[in-house]
């Protein structure tokens, strides 16, 4: 049997990007893993592979999820344009994917555009950036 490239054991970051997107809209809405995959006749671990970016969503059940999730098929591929094809930002920045997957990640994304002042946006950016380049220093 011959070695699996490097692009079979990775996902793609379209499928990562799909699969993101799917988790934060069903996390924004509070739906469950086993809600969603009730609703489509899958598996809840369906469900975590097309969240995982493992397995590729089909056209027709990427729109069945659309439905669910009361969206439209184009959410889901918001802000693909800005990657790359190795799934890294244009900005050199590490593609969103991990950021969402962590339900952290998920609540500041969900929280940080209803902050409205963009001087407190400013400060809590720069705080972040801040304690992001400590952290870097601590590690060198």
């Amino acid at each position: 049997m011959s070695e699996s490239s490097d692009a079979e054991r990775h996902p793609n970051p379209v499928d990562l990007h799909v699969g993101a997107r799917i988790r934060m809209r069903r996390k924004i809405l509070g739906v469950s893993q086993e809600r969603l995959a009730e609703d489509l006749g899958l598996t809840f671990q369906q469900i975590q592979k097309y969240e995982r970016g493992a397995n590729r969503v089909s056209a027709s059940k990427l729109y069945e999820i659309a439905k669910s999730l009361q969206s439209s098929v184009a959410y889901f591929f918001e802000g693909l344009a800005d990657t790359t094809r190795e799934g890294v930002a244009e900005g050199g920045e590490p593609f969103v994917h991990d950021f969402l997957m962590t339900s952290e990640g998920l609540e500041l994304a969900a929280l940080f555009p209803r902050i409205t002042r963009p001087k407190v946006r400013r400060r809590i950016l720069e705080l972040v950036r801040s304690m992001a380049e400590e952290e870097a220093a601590e590690t060198d």
